[in-house]
């Protein structure tokens, strides 16, 4: 299960995904205002998570440093 990003604050410049170096501010706005609703919406509006994956979430995170903050979590909180 995803954990909750209020945790932590991310500001919008927070790299989401390193492989198309993807930031916070630019998922957020493929959300509200692409209506991205789903994890494929955000690969094909932001090309996020269509690299490696890792972004994704904490499942599909196989690196050896884990993310900060997944894809998953970020839809779980805007969409």
């Amino acid at each position: 299960m995803s954990k909750k990003i209020n945790k932590k604050k991310f500001p919008k410049t927070h790299i989401v995904c390193t492989c198309k170096q993807v930031t916070l501010g630019e998922i957020i706005h493929a959300i509200k205002e692409q209506g991205a609703t789903s994890l494929d919406d955000l690969e094909d509006f932001t090309e996020a998570g269509s690299c490696c994956g890792c972004c994704k979430c904490e499942e599909d995170d196989y690196g050896e440093e884990k993310m900060s903050l997944y894809l998953s979590e970020i839809l779980d909180k805007f969409a």
